[in-house]
């Protein structure tokens, strides 16, 4: 368990300010303590700093996991963020995406969002953004990229894939066994 290097640190704000925006700071400074990013096998992990100082005495080979998995870095070091994040993301958002109830099973396993689907989106979102995944019943689902604006949205046929499929839920009863 070590810091982060300047280029892993770039790669994974540069990563979460695709979906929650200068509010990354509010991940660090909260009000309840300060909390931190680790690297582990490849994994990042959040933490708080109080549990970080506990867990600086067991032994590197030891240790499986320690807070929560935000993602991992490729072999070609480039940073994929888990679907473990959602939690903190989804409150910290700017750009979302509600779907209709009857799409909600389709993005749980693991379809992108079609203009069918699509039950709002938030007001200028460009193309590429990267965006939470709601319920109509704001409950986070996962998260993607926009595969169009609003505007496009408005104009596209109803078959034309809206938001890109990233991580969702479901992938905690899909991949249970390789989730760390």
């Amino acid at each position: 368990m070590r810091p982060l290097t300047e280029a892993e640190t770039r790669a994974l704000f540069e990563k979460l300010g695709r979906y929650i925006g200068e509010n990354i700071q509010l991940l660090v400074d909260r009000p309840d303590g300060t909390y931190c990013f680790r690297l582990h096998r490849d994994r990042v992990y959040y933490l708080s700093e109080k549990l970080l100082k506990v867990a600086t005495s067991i032994p590197r080979d030891n240790l499986v996991s320690l807070g929560t998995c935000f993602g991992k870095f490729t072999k070609s070091q480039k940073f994929r963020l888990s679907v473990m994040a959602l939690d903190f993301l989804a409150p910290y958002a700017k750009y979302k995406v509600w779907v209709k109830p009857g799409s909600e099973q389709s993005f749980l396993y693991g379809n992108h969002v079609l203009k069918s689907g699509l039950g709002r989106i938030t007001e200028n979102t460009a193309q590429y953004q990267g965006v939470v995944v709601y319920s109509m019943a704001d409950v986070p689902l996962g998260f993607g990229v926009a595969a169009k604006s609003t505007q496009e949205c408005r104009k596209v046929d109803p078959m034309a894939i809206v938001v890109f499929h990233q991580a969702d839920v479901g992938e905690y009863v899909r991949n249970e066994d390789t989730l760390t």
